[in-house]
């Protein structure tokens, strides 16, 4: 075995990246560049029925999205069905595997005979030593199990497992229409490509010691296994899309930062001190598997959102401005269709993201938010024009609109000077006058400060909304 750390992921293309296939992946990552090591990508798609090529197109964009660069690779296992035909053969020559002619129904009624008497639903054997094989039957080929004895499994995570070998199958490694099965693939492809840990979800575990004798039959060393505790969602049972998990690139879609869904995998059952942000080079630097807990780890949408939140506002405005972008094209924040971006100066929109950052949590947050600076055309929220909108706020808004129409410089200095006079003049509170403006302008009863507002949105846009405002009550 080589001395170079070589690690691999191997997610199978029956669907999406999920948040557990990506934390797995990111770990593999991680331990390879900590040690120095390579970080191999393969594609198990030996399950014909249920891959496809969009699922592999889609794990792959979400795996550059994260920034999950891989060394090797990606390999298909569907192009490989050669070199496993020849691992079959090396097995069936040294008499590690034998020819089993039993069909799918003989062995269904076995197993359900076995669960009647209360027996392990194993295959009994009868094929082990068959001298004479019936004709007219295309084979399976499965692998002799040792019978007795234990397998002990020395985890980096769990520590030891001990495995009862009575209780191992003598697997298919082979079906009789040539193609070979899950189990025996796997391992062909870690010696084939020097892999020295496997580091994997632990709903693998029941798999590592029929791999660990497949591994010893091939004349190979076992790689080092590290089985990862799975994600629950916060009511402890497995993380589902009910829990509001959802493929990684819906993440992206939801205006996640790449670096804070990395940051928050990390900590997803991983953890150096109290620390909670980490730069991808303090992750290379600190990461190891003696680490990561033993505990299954639970997902928290609040504390993604948070560190989200972190991220955005270390982005700052204007790298935050390129990233908001394609939230806003072609369609409005405020949904309106056809809405574009058209004519809309960089400088300018940098602005109002400035005013944003420390409200909003995603990057859809911040476009939705960013509507009523940019559209031309605002809705006013229900609730705040019944209260804002009335009687009493009409005199205020005619004055503000009549005083800020003859503002020559539409600044934040001027604009505030016109709220101060007019709160002086009606013996009102500044927050009397600048909540129906507020309203009047942004459809919405929380905004930035309202001077900032109206100087960005700009003098023509805040006079025909006060004019709209004024004309509905």
């Amino acid at each position: 075995m080589t001395e170079t750390v070589r690690v691999r992921f191997a997610p199978s293309p029956t669907g999406h990246l999920h948040l557990g296939g990506a934390r797995t992946a990111l770990f593999n990552q991680l331990y390879a560049r900590h040690q120095g090591g390579k970080f191999i990508l393969r594609i198990e798609d030996t399950d014909r029925s249920r891959s496809t090529e969009e699922f592999i197109v889609s794990i792959l964009e979400g795996l550059r999205w994260l920034g999950l660069d891989w060394d090797e690779g990606p390999f298909r296992q569907t192009d490989r069905f050669d070199i496993y035909r020849g691992y079959v053969e090396r097995l069936l020559e040294t008499g590690r595997a034998y020819h089993c002619y039993c069909s799918a129904e003989e062995l269904e009624e076995r197993r359900k005979l076995a669960l009647a008497e209360g027996r392990p639903p194993k295959y009994d054997g009868r094929c082990r030593a068959l001298k004479s094989p019936p004709s007219g039957i295309a084979p399976s080929v499965r692998f002799k199990m040792p019978q007795s004895g234990q397998t002990r499994i020395n985890d980096l995570i769990k520590g030891e497992v001990v495995f009862d070998n009575a209780q191992l199958d003598d697997l298919i490694i082979m079906r009789s229409d040539g193609t070979p099965t899950y189990n025996f693939v796997v391992v062909v492809d870690d010696v084939d490509m020097d892999i020295t840990h496997v580091i994997r979800g632990d709903d693998h575990l029941n798999n590592t010691p029929k791999q660990a004798h497949i591994y010893n039959a091939l004349g190979h060393e076992t790689p080092m296994f590290a089985h990862l505790p799975m994600i629950l969602g916060p009511d402890k049972a497995r993380l589902s899309k009910r829990h509001g998990a959802e493929p990684v690139l819906a993440y992206r879609d939801m205006g996640f930062l790449p670096d804070a869904l990395v940051n928050y995998l990390a900590r997803l059952g991983w953890s150096h001190g109290d620390q909670e942000v980490f730069s991808r080079p303090e992750l290379i630097e600190h990461f190891a598997l003696p680490a990561v807990g033993k505990s299954p780890a639970v997902f928290n949408p609040e504390k993604l959102l948070w560190l989200n939140s972190e991220y955005m506002r270390k982005a700052g405005p204007e790298r935050l401005t390129g990233l908001v972008m394609p939230f806003l094209q072609p369609v409005g924040p405020d949904g309106a269709e056809g809405q574009t971006l058209e004519g809309v100066e960089t400088a300018w929109l940098t602005r109002a993201v400035s005013t944003l950052i420390e409200r909003c949590r995603t990057l859809k947050e911040l476009s939705s938010a960013l509507g009523y600076y940019i559209s031309e055309d605002i809705a006013v929220e229900p609730e705040a024009r019944k209260k804002f909108l009335t009687a009493k706020t009409l005199p205020y808004l005619k004055e503000i609109r009549e005083a800020l129409s003859g503002l020559e410089d539409f600044g934040k200095d001027g604009i505030e000077g016109v709220f101060m006079e007019t709160a002086k003049r009606h013996g009102a509170k500044l927050g009397d006058i600048a909540q129906p403006v507020r309203v009047a302008v942004t459809g919405r009863t929380v905004s930035p400060g309202i001077f900032d507002v109206l100087e960005i949105i700009g003098k023509r846009k805040t006079l025909m909304r006060l004019e709209s405002a004024i004309d509905s009550i």
